[in-house]
């Protein structure tokens, strides 16, 4: 075979990308945080052993992003498709929120990390609803890492949201007269995370699959993609360095020219 079809060993890779803790780290770093339920399958376990599994591992990843200075973790937890799950598998999934914040609050208080959820939070059922609300109240004092959680989101229906909205604006004249980019960013769920910081930097998948599955596809247009086999229970913090040091390594040219001597588009 010819060397530059040659695939890179994983030593060839690991010291490309690593991480290098005098560089700047991401600021925001989303998650579509896959592979729960093929966790559980292939160590015969239930769905839902996987699903807790990868809710215990939030809390490794979270606190270690925060030691790194990342400013928002954003997590699809739980997306406006999931509801076509099995029954037994939602009513879990909806109940993990409650388990979590009740055990991991106090801890997110003192890692000085600030809870936020967006998505259609009004369709949860009550008790989500309810620890949603407590963890939002009782860390919004906190000025650290923002912990935010996408729970019942789909981008399509976000976008479809801001246009209405905007929509609306607009026949109660009360739009500007043109809508430019700030202003739709503006009618946009990570809005509340402040203009700096809505947009990802990094976004990282796990579990080996490469697509979006709509997440985020308007704040996504300039981020770093960043692929793994691992299942999101077995993503360490290792790994998330090791995603962190590739996008330390990547040359981030918005459409223009780092540097007027490059010659490549």
């Amino acid at each position: 075979m010819l060397n530059f079809l040659k695939k890179k060993s994983d030593n060839q890779e690991k010291t490309e990308q690593c991480f290098d803790s005098s560089k700047p780290v991401a600021d925001h770093i989303a998650v579509i945080m896959d592979g729960n339920g093929r966790w559980a399958q292939k160590r015969m376990l239930p769905r839902i052993a996987g699903h807790k599994e990868g809710m215990n591992n939030v809390k490794v990843i979270t606190k270690h992003a925060s030691k790194l200075g990342v400013k928002v973790l954003t997590l699809y937890a739980f997306s406006t498709e999931n509801w076509k799950r099995p029954t037994d598998e939602v009513n879990f999934l909806m109940k993990l929120p409650v388990d979590f914040f009740d055990v991991f609050v106090p801890e997110l208080i003192e890692e000085n990390v600030k809870v936020n959820v967006m998505g259609y939070k009004e369709f949860l059922p009550a008790h989500t609803q309810k620890a949603v609300e407590n963890a939002m109240e009782q860390t919004k004092e906190n000025t650290g890492l923002i912990l935010n959680f996408a729970l019942n989101y789909g981008s399509r229906a976000e976008i479809l949201t801001a246009v209405n909205d905007i929509v609306a604006l607009a026949k109660s004249g009360d739009l500007p007269d043109e809508v430019d980019e700030k202003t739709f960013s503006s009618h946009l769920m990570t809005a509340s995370l402040g203009e700096a910081l809505q947009d990802p930097d990094l976004l990282i998948r796990t579990s080996g699959e490469e697509r979006i599955s709509n997440f985020l596809l308007w704040q996504i247009a300039y981020s770093e993609l960043f692929f793994t086999d691992k299942y999101w229970p077995d993503f360490t913090t290792t790994d998330l360095e090791e995603a962190i040091g590739s996008y330390q390594l990547r040359n981030r040219r918005f459409g223009g020219l780092k540097d007027t001597t490059e010659g490549d588009a």
